[in-house]
């Protein structure tokens, strides 16, 4: 049924024309910056701040006009950001749309490594062809697993899930050996509900576009689905036992080529 009506959509979505026609009238929004801080502890301290960048949610294909990618590419190298974290939902309909992803990916690499996990539109829509595509730019796919940055950050791991419900998420395996300070990169905000106790220091999500339709205080007009996906929706949440929660509104749109109150996201965040 999801397969038929998503046919029937990229139909009438003109393979794109609305979503530029979005574009140029201002109907998928501005590319902001947002920043965030998070303090460690003395006992995790770091040689020197790391700044992270993370974005989330690009949806290539007919709902998302491919210049908000070339926008976001120039505030990526604008801030110029030590790592770069990549949220997953890299395509709408077809695995093939990545294809229009792969200038971003390339020019979207970081000093100390790019680093994606993948989210449930790429699951449904052919995720093999979308991990070779990320792996070609650079990007360093993170299924289950984390890895260590380079020095001076080697005690900070990125540890990466699959998505919490269309994948085959092991929380277990994902921060099995992980350093003393721990980045926790899950595409849903429901990688909380599959946490299974363990520790990280700060966490980062996309998938609920913030709404992608919102009220002029940002208020969601519709909750996604998922037990932390309604809760977490936008912004940043404390978690007990752990670090903060930030979760993204993305960047591009699903279902519809427009964003209203929700504009796209590059959030900047620096670790001291």
């Amino acid at each position: 049924m999801r397969n038929a009506f998503e046919r029937v959509l990229n139909a009438a979505l003109l393979k794109g024309f609305v979503a530029g026609l979005s574009y140029r009238l201002g109907g998928l929004g501005k590319v902001r910056v947002t920043r965030q801080e998070v303090e460690l502890g003395p006992e995790r301290r770091l040689a020197q701040p790391l700044r992270i960048g993370f974005a989330s949610d690009f949806h290539a294909g007919p709902t998302t006009h491919p210049a908000i990618f070339d926008d976001l590419l120039a505030a990526i190298r604008a801030e110029a950001p030590d790592v770069m974290l990549l949220g997953g939902d890299y395509v709408c309909f077809d695995a093939e749309n990545v294809a229009v992803l792969a200038d971003f990916i390339a020019g979207a690499r970081a000093p100390l490594g790019t680093y994606a996990v993948i989210g449930n539109h790429d699951t449904w829509n052919g995720r093999g062809i979308i991990e070779d595509a990320l792996r070609a730019g650079g990007a360093e796919v993170l299924v289950n697993r984390n890895v260590a940055l380079p020095a001076p950050f080697g005690d900070v791991s990125v540890c990466g899930i699959d998505d919490p419900w269309t994948g085959a998420p092991s929380a277990a395996a994902t921060f099995a050996g992980a350093g003393a300070v721990r980045i926790y990169l899950t595409h849903s905000p429901d990688g909380l509900y599959r946490l299974e106790r363990q520790r990280f220091d700060v966490a980062f999500a996309g998938h609920t576009h913030g709404g992608q339709i919102a009220l002029p205080d940002g208020a969601p007009l519709f909750h996604p689905s998922g037990p932390c996906s309604r809760d977490f929706c936008y912004g940043r949440y404390d978690v007990s036992g752990n670090g903060p929660l930030i979760v993204s509104r993305g960047v591009g749109c699903s279902g519809i080529p427009l964003r209203l109150n929700a504009d796209p996201e590059l959030l900047i965040c620096t670790l001291r």
